[in-house]
């Protein structure tokens, strides 16, 4: 016969040393082992235990945030020529298959699966004709107080279903449909004042029941629509919004779900993960921005048709002219490296300091343009060293031909970025660092160049005027800021921030130099660990 298991084993042992108890009988415990030591008895517990599931269980679950940790202590172990154990170390941390191995066992471990789309119940004789007077009860069973997410309208002296919250019971059940005809609740005439079914299903206990006309709607399946905020809106101060207390709080660039988009004025929206207030109940949104921008909408478009559109890089345009900046639709991406790093912010604030650091913390991967001029090389200069010298009619003919993302004269001669120097240094599989003006990100910020921004913020005068004292000891820099360069500065920040802070993917106040290169350097190595939020038009 097989081998009893070891549990079983063990209960065959303990039986040998039970004759002779009190209480037990001899001829039991014979019978006992005799139905324990049947073969067929061993075999079925031998199965059992072969098909037992047995549970692994993974011993952490944030191995990303730890390898970040580990980055930074090998940081300091690091030698400056970028060599050694250490160093390898932490270019094969960085390796982006390592990284999504690592995301793919987290993702694992936490169990984030994703549920299985289900299609739902058909509508009740969805494919029949329906009589037009055609009624149904539908019963619900709640507490006292609790809310139905469900709002109702006046439609030909009848209440009608106006919406329902997305998450909220009635939408968990199915059971009721926007456009159903209330006629009775528990057996009584609803009237025709939503206020007072609100009231009275609010304050309903125990087994409601619905005496409903159907609507029978056509059902799509939805469709998971995400935005950016480019403004912040509170509830408490809109005077449009039918219910404060179902509208969403929100600050630019916060992340949100769009679930429903059938009220024309108001969507329905739930927060996102790493966004805000992310639950399962949805809350509502203005489709036209906050109620100052709904303001200015009406002055300037009084007497034209509106027209609602999301905010699309393809289409910023448009939204330059009206300068109303509302949602703009994005897509979560798993980690990618991005092609540009883009780092914009005032004159003088750091930003060429920053690039430079960050190039030589890491050659193989950072890189940067050349500028093109046109002006004569110094007799010290070679071609490609510094610049890339040209005629100045080949360069007047390239920027009218859009060749070039910026230009400039000074002193009477051109100097401009060449957009091809910087799908150069792209194809050389680096980063290209670029310090360029504001308004050059309008063209960057596309699928051709995939950007990331990051606003170089300011810090007060003060601040400003004794890092400026501290470069000037140590020799790098050799003219001294006056307070009112320092104070031009700071406010040339503050507009930039204003007129562009929707483009802006992080900012960086910089009041200390090693302390925002690390914060740089840092969000850098984010990137290649973490899912990104880009706008739709880099995806589709």
């Amino acid at each position: 016969s097989p081998p009893a298991p070891p549990a079983m084993q063990q209960v065959l042992d303990n039986l040998m040393g039970l004759p002779g108890s009190p209480g037990v009988a001899d001829l039991d415990l014979i019978f006992l082992r005799g139905i324990m030591e049947s073969p067929i008895v061993r075999s079925l517990a031998k199965a059992h235990e072969r098909l037992e599931e047995r549970k692994l269980e993974a011993v952490r679950g944030d191995n990303l945030t730890l390898v970040q940790e580990i980055l930074r202590d090998i940081g300091r172990l690091a030698r400056p020529d970028g060599q050694g154990a250490a160093a390898e170390l932490a270019r094969i941390l960085r390796e982006p298959h390592f990284q999504s191995l690592l995301e793919t066992h987290d993702s694992v471990a936490a169990k984030s699966y994703d549920p299985p789309v289900s299609p739902g119940p058909e509508p009740p004789l969805a494919s029949q004709p329906v009589p037009p007077d055609a009624v149904r009860m539908v019963g619900i069973r709640k507490a006292a107080g609790e809310n139905l997410g469900v709002t109702f309208r006046v439609e030909r002296g009848e209440l009608v279903i106006a919406r329902i919250l997305h998450g909220g019971m009635v939408a968990q059940q199915g059971l009721l449909h926007v456009g159903d005809v209330i006629r009775e609740v528990n057996g009584r005439e609803v009237g025709s004042d939503p206020r007072a079914l609100q009231d009275s299903l609010r304050h309903a206990s125990g087994s409601v029941v619905l005496k409903i006309l159907p609507s029978y709607p056509e059902r799509h399946p939805p469709r998971q629509v995400f935005v950016k905020c480019h403004f912040d809106y509170d509830p408490s101060t809109d005077s449009l919004i039918p219910c404060k207390e179902a509208g969403l709080k929100f600050m630019a660039g916060d992340l949100l779900q769009i679930v429903n988009q059938d009220d024309p004025n108001w969507w329905q929206v739930r927060g996102t993960p790493g966004g805000v207030a992310w639950g399962g109940r949805s809350t509502f949104i203005p489709t036209w921005g906050s109620p100052q921008q709904q303001g200015a909408l009406c002055g300037s478009l009084s007497g034209r048709r509106k027209k609602r559109m999301m905010y699309l890089t393809t289409k910023n345009a448009e939204f330059d002219r009206h300068e109303l900046l509302i949602y703009e639709e994005v897509a979560r991406m798993p980690p990618f490296r991005r092609k540009t790093l883009v780092l914009i912010g005032a004159q003088g604030v750091g930003r060429r300091s920053l690039k430079n650091k960050l190039i030589m913390s890491d050659q193989s991967r950072y890189g940067t343009t050349i500028p093109y001029t046109s002006r004569k090389p110094k007799e010290s200069e070679r071609d490609g060293q510094g610049y890339r010298f040209v005629s100045r009619g080949e360069m007047e003919a390239d920027i009218k031909a859009g060749r070039y993302l910026e230009h400039g004269e000074y002193e009477g001669n051109l100097y401009g970025t060449r957009i091809d120097s910087i799908h150069a240094v792209v194809e050389a599989g680096k980063m290209c660092i670029l310090d360029v003006n504001p308004q050059a990100v309008k063209v960057l910020r596309t699928a051709e160049f995939v950007p990331y921004v990051v606003f170089i913020e300011a810090p007060c005068p003060e601040t400003l005027r004794a890092m400026n004292r501290a470069a000037l000891e140590s020799g790098v820099a050799t003219k001294q800021l006056t307070e009112a360069d320092a104070q031009r500065t700071v406010e040339e920040s503050s507009r930039i921030q204003r007129g562009y802070g929707h483009y802006f993917d992080l900012s960086l106040t910089n009041d200390d130099l090693e302390r925002t290169f690390g914060r740089l350097r840092e969000a850098m190595d984010h990137l290649r660990v973490q899912p990104q939020w880009v706008p739709v038009t880099w995806v589709y």
